[in-house]
């Protein structure tokens, strides 16, 4: 019996998700643990094993892969924790990553903080002045050689950064992508020094033009790499050493995974593993329910996430924001707010209730949970509207205190807005639905869709608490809790769920016409660089494709659209076709009669996505009908508010363990699951479908 495993570590919980050949699917929850997050993965396993009746050295041994989230790249970099580096680069350039480009005022900020100019500034600077060194080379933008690098200068840099106690090296010297070979001596200098020391090179990170991007984008994959190794390297050991032989994967922001072996040497590409697994499996469970527009939300214990599949497929984005600078790097596009489960509700100086983003997190946590936390948060407004049962969350492993959470609540908030402790929960409850249905309607909308066209997955450990509250006037088509062991650990099953994803991409600048010669020798080489990296990752695949697309735009125009390009040798032809297909998709995105072909056209960067099948997947196991009424799975009541319009009512719990196929329960109605919750409000009802999930439909 051969299983797989996806680990999903959050800010509050690691979640962990297991599935064998026979489709049986089972799902585990483990407070996480930021001094060491390994020691909480391995919780989470140790939990998984006991559910399947198995010791953790015996499920191990019998694993084939395990998918990782990690979120200790992101972390790093959105806190500033990460490694010192240095930088080298182009003579001349030295002051290039301060100085930043015009967007480096505004990047990643909304539409009424840049129009508020005078309080827009620039984010600290990567690397400091005194680490930057510059060394005489140059190569000019077709790639020939203009002046040889001068290696003593170079050793002497080197030295210099050394004596710093500089961690890692960046190296991104100009025009390196069409000529990397000044960039590869550079490491072959530095390892001569340091042969240890984590080197980061922006011809095989970033190779992409634009001399800015394309150095913050190396600077931030040297400032993950050494910790990301680390960690990589200890969990890997540790995993061995209680038995594990298979294949560590590493979940990337493209929504594929690679194996622990390679992933740090493109360690930027982690930074959103954790935000994507949930989307990945929105795809991989809408496959199964005919869905192919999901809009896909996660509410953890931290962050409430918000991502968009369409046609079958997650939207994606050429670049990333993280604290005001750009990097060149596909992903998945999630937006996150910090409105998971334990955010914090908090009185701002001028008396206005406000919910988040600062979060309770794993430690010291909601005040219910008796571990030192003494702000309320959105979990004990829960527990107090009689959402939450005290004795059943994580399936009665967590007792929680509804006395705790109203003397937060009371405290806090209730006696200085002079308001009742339920009144002061029902607020807080409903400004947490508030603002997570804006950021879902920002999403879609934004990108140009339609609510009523998606179907609303709502999965992480508070989204089933919430979904309703938030999906109700959205007018979606449908709303969708994936349980059947998944909905708390939705991102673990994704991550599960999982194929090898790589991307290699090259810049390649030429007015259009381009010679069909040029474009299938650029595509060839990539493709090729693909093979190479898939056979290195030690899989049987049971298959491998790939996808192509070329960044094109008006010439001397910044926007770029990425354009599909049709697999195999490519004629004349089908490259004039190209032109034709990017100004379709450009008048899509901006609006028809906005192209000016006048201007000419560009072929600016190529990138081939190649996807390794493992060999099996997970499967949910279904459920037999229904054979007694639904009210035979009625486990208790109890007084709850699901809905501050309708007010507080009895309300039936029913325990989801013992709901089957085509039960259909009516508002308002609690679910219990020993890793989530689920509240049907009035005026919402709730069918099981024939995998375990929840279908809810408002009237």
């Amino acid at each position: 019996m051969q299983f797989i495993l996806g680990i999903d570590i959050g800010g509050t919980f690691t979640d962990a998700f297991a599935t064998d050949e026979e489709a049986r699917v089972v799902s585990a929850k483990a407070p996480s643990t930021p001094d060491d997050y390994a020691r909480g993965v391995m919780d989470a396993i140790d939990e998984l094993a006991g559910r399947l009746g198995r010791d953790t050295r015996s499920l191990l041994g019998a694993t084939s892969y395990i998918c990782h989230g990690t979120t200790a790249s992101l972390n790093s970099l959105v806190t500033g924790t990460g490694a010192k580096v240095g930088l080298v680069t182009t003579s001349g350039h030295g002051d290039s990553i301060a100085i930043m480009n015009g967007e480096g005022r505004y990047a990643g900020l909304g539409p009424e903080q840049i129009q508020d100019v005078t309080r827009t500034s620039k984010p600290p600077p990567l690397v400091r002045k005194q680490a930057v060194r510059e060394v005489d080379e140059r190569v000019d933008y077709k790639g020939a050689e203009i002046l040889r690098l001068d290696e003593a200068k170079t050793r002497q840099a080197v030295r210099e950064l050394l004596g710093q106690d500089v961690a890692a090296i960046a190296v991104s010297l100009l025009w390196s992508f069409r000529n990397p070979s000044h960039e590869s001596r550079v490491r072959e200098i530095i390892h001569e020094l340091a042969p240890e020391l984590y080197v980061s090179l922006s011809s095989e990170v970033c190779p992409r033009i634009r001399e800015y991007p394309r150095t913050v984008t190396t600077i931030m994959n040297a400032q993950v790499g050494p910790a990301l190794r680390s960690y990589l390297s200890s969990l890997e050991n540790e995993l061995a050493q209680r038995g594990f032989r298979g294949v560590l994967l590493v979940m990337q922001g493209s929504g594929g995974s690679v194996s622990a072996d390679i992933a740090p040497r493109q360690a930027i590409t982690t930074i959103g593993s954790v935000l994507v697994g949930g989307v990945v499996g929105c795809v991989n469970l809408g496959e199964s329910l005919g869905h192919k527009n999901i809009i896909s939300t996660d509410m953890g214990g931290t962050t409430f996430l918000v991502g968009l599949v369409v046609d079958g497929k997650p939207v994606a984005a050429t670049t990333t924001v993280i604290n005001q600078y750009t990097l060149n790097l596909p992903m998945v596009r999630v937006a996150a707010i910090g409105s998971g489960g334990g955010a914090i509700a908090w009185i701002d100086p001028g008396g206005n209730l406000l919910v988040g983003p600062r979060s309770a997190g794993a430690a010291p946590g909601p005040a219910c949970y008796g571990t030192g936390g003494d702000e309320p948060t959105i979990t004990d407004a829960d527990l107090v509207l009689g959402i939450l049962n005290p004795d059943f969350f994580l399936g009665g492993r967590k007792r929680l205190s509804g006395e705790l959470a109203e003397h937060a609540i009371r405290k806090k908030i209730a006696n200085p807005l002079r308001m009742s402790v339920e009144e002061a929960a029902a607020t807080i409850y409903s400004i947490a639905n508030a603002q997570t249905s804006d950021l879902v309607r920002k999403v879609v909308v934004s990108a140009g869709y339609d609510p009523r066209d998606f179907a609303l997955y709502s999965f992480g450990g508070a989204g089933p608490v919430h979904c309703a509250g938030y999906a109700a006037d959205l007018a979606v088509a449908k709303v969708v809790v994936p349980l059947g062991s998944t909905a708390a650990a939705f991102s673990a099953f994704g991550l599960a769920a999982s194929n090898v994803g790589l991307t290699a991409e090259i810049s390649r600048p030429q007015n259009f016409p381009v010679p069909a010669e040029l474009v299938n020798k650029t595509f060839a080489e990539l493709e090729a660089k693909l093979r190479r990296t898939l056979e290195e990752q030690r899989i049987p695949f049971s298959s491998i494709t790939m996808s192509r697309e070329i960044d094109i735009r008006y010439t001397l125009q910044l926007a770029e659209v990425s354009t599909p390009v049709k697999p195999g040798e490519l004629a004349d032809r089908d490259v004039l076709d190209l032109s034709n297909a990017f100004e379709e998709l450009y008048h899509k995105l901006y609006g028809k009669g906005t192209g000016y072909r006048e201007a000419g056209i560009q072929f600016i960067t190529y990138r081939v996505f190649a996807v390794g099948y493992l060999p099996f997947k997970p499967r949910l196991p279904k459920l037999p009908r229904a054979a007694g009424k639904v009210e035979s799975t009625v486990k208790g009541k109890r007084r709850a508010l699901l809905d501050s319009a309708a007010g507080w009512a009895e309300t039936a719990i029913y325990d989801y363990e013992k709901l089957g196929y085509g039960h259909e329960l009516r508002g308002p109605a609690i679910v219990e699951t020993p890793t989530t919750t689920v509240a049907i409000p009035p005026r919402a009802a709730a069918t099981v479908d024939i995998l375990g999930n929840l279908v809810i439909d408002f009237e």
